[in-house]
């Protein structure tokens, strides 16, 4: 086994949405891990449209199911050592938690991984209001 890639790695919805570009994370990840998809409350029309649109392959999906449902679902499934999933909120760690997850929060994640987070990428839109320098 080479160190690591023996592990489950699940994303929820919003914290995959706060990074630049889900796709290459999610390239990367197969790298050195055996199983990724994501979970969400969301209805599963939302998760599969967003995985559609950045061409994400995932292995799991929550459906139609709640993600603490959905986490256990997978455990069961999918037999690895590790088993990791990427939140955003206080509430998501105490998912993983509940359902016996290792918890990673999503900034921590991308700065491990050398991810970029779309905070980083998107902070031209800072100004309110745009400046006017045509005024006499």
């Amino acid at each position: 086994m080479n160190g690591g890639s023996d592990m489950t790695l699940a994303f929820e919805l919003e914290a995959l949405k706060e990074l630049a570009s889900p796709e290459t994370v999610f390239e990367d990840a197969r790298g050195w891990t055996e199983y990724i998809g994501v979970v969400s409350e969301k209805p599963t029309y939302v998760v599969t449209n967003f995985t559609r649109k950045n061409r994400i392959r995932q292995d799991f999906f929550s459906g139609p199911r709640g993600k603490a449902e959905s986490l256990e679902g997978v455990k069961g499934q999918f037999d690895t050592d590790r088993y990791v999933f990427v939140g955003s909120s206080d509430d998501d760690k105490q998912l993983a938690d509940d359902v016996d997850w290792e918890y990673l929060a999503v900034e921590d994640a991308a700065e491990a991984a050398d991810w970029i987070l779309a905070t980083n990428v998107e902070s031209e839109d800072d100004d309110p209001e745009p400046v006017r320098d045509d005024w006499p």
